[in-house]
């Protein structure tokens, strides 16, 4: 579990939950979710003091549920965020590590729940095993308060002002790291496509292609339970008074649109995945609907060129059974010269058919 205090710019490590939140600023709290169960007595104390409501049960266990979809829910005093997140690479090595001919970029579209409890002076975030979400951005605003001190240069990150914005932050970070996917899911699709297009396209496409729409299917619905979260959180955020932001009216004011704008930018950002993840199932839907053309279309052309070659010999057998037949009066039955005149005859009719048909382009691919 770490402790960063924020106050005016700044912040700081603790080694133990401060007995009052700083005047001008706020504790950040998060843990991982394995030592949830053995530190939840003293969580509860540190949000009893700081926060000024333990967490209700119910709570507590949504927070230590890693398999919780992406949820809001509120109580007078705090509220509670479940947001899911991207799994990271080698999450997502592991989990595809049963299911080798599955392309990684869709192995990765696999999530993990993150929990935030949103107090007005005290954020507690619980995240799974190995997140950089939190570890990532604690080392990147340490950097820059490390920055704005010895250097007495401006600050690159903008230090969070409220609990409600770090979590915004946050989850902002993983929204992103959902966009930063596209291009290699974009790149595996089409590896897919190529493959199926070919005349012989190897076992394991179609196995790798159908678990790509299944995950596309997965990206859709996290992003759809995603957004139900944050609107109901930006509601809530919007039917706040202004005394729950700020006791100046003007700063109130500020910090309430800079929320509301943050909260608008995650769902924006949602939006675009949405809209990335409905498209690349519509060109799954388009590659199958191909690759089935396609089969189609050598299928007609095998059946033209074996139709042309069964027209070719149809009359040549018809000649052949006319000269096979068992009369004594035949034209040229008797004569020396009638086998070499039958098969000049027969050598001419087959070249007039495929001269015919070579005209008609029955025998070309160039339709």
């Amino acid at each position: 579990m770490q402790i960063v205090e924020f106050t005016a710019g700044s912040l700081r490590f603790a080694d133990a939950v401060p007995p009052q939140a700083p005047a001008d600023g706020f504790v950040w709290i998060y843990l991982e979710r394995p030592e949830l169960a053995a530190r939840l007595p003293e969580l509860q104390a540190a949000a009893q003091r700081l926060g000024g409501s333990p967490l209700l049960d119910v709570h507590a266990k949504d927070l230590a549920n890693e398999a919780h979809p992406s949820h809001y829910d509120a109580t007078s005093v705090y509220d509670l965020v479940i947001f899911r997140r991207l799994a990271t690479v080698a999450e997502g090595q592991r989990d595809a590590s049963a299911q080798a001919p599955i392309p990684s970029a869709f192995a990765r579209i696999d999530s993990r729940a993150v929990g935030f409890a949103v107090f007005d002076r005290l954020l507690i975030s619980v995240h799974p095993p190995g997140c950089q979400t939190a570890v990532g951005f604690i080392e990147r605003l340490a950097a820059d308060a490390r920055l704005s001190v010895d250097a007495t240069a401006i600050t690159r990150t903008r230090m969070p002002q409220a609990p409600a914005d770090l979590a915004l932050h946050m989850i902002n970070a993983m929204v992103d790291s959902y966009l930063e996917l596209r291009k290699e899911l974009t790149r595996a699709l089409e590896h897919a496509q190529g493959e199926l297009l070919r005349p012989d396209p190897p076992q394991d496409t179609w196995g790798a292609l159908m678990h790509a729409r299944q995950r596309l299917h997965l990206l859709q619905e996290l992003c759809e339970e995603q957004q139900d979260a944050m609107q109901e959180w930006l509601d809530t955020l919007r039917e706040l008074p202004l005394a729950a932001y700020a006791p100046e009216t003007p700063l109130a004011q500020h910090r309430r649109d800079q929320l509301m704008a943050r909260a608008r930018d995650v769902m924006e950002h949602i939006d675009r995945v949405l809209h990335h993840a409905r498209r690349l199932e519509q060109s799954a839907e388009t590659v199958v609907q191909i690759h089935f053309s396609a089969q189609g279309h050598r299928t007609n052309d095998t059946m033209r060129t074996l139709t042309a070659v069964t027209a070719v010999f149809l009359p040549l057998n018809l000649f052949t059974g006319f000269f096979g037949m068992n009369f004594d009066h035949l034209p040229l039955i008797h004569s020396t010269a009638g086998m070499w005149v039958a098969l000049a005859l027969l050598i001419a009719l087959a070249a007039g058919i495929l001269v015919l048909f070579w005209r008609r382009r029955y025998l070309s691919r160039k339709q």
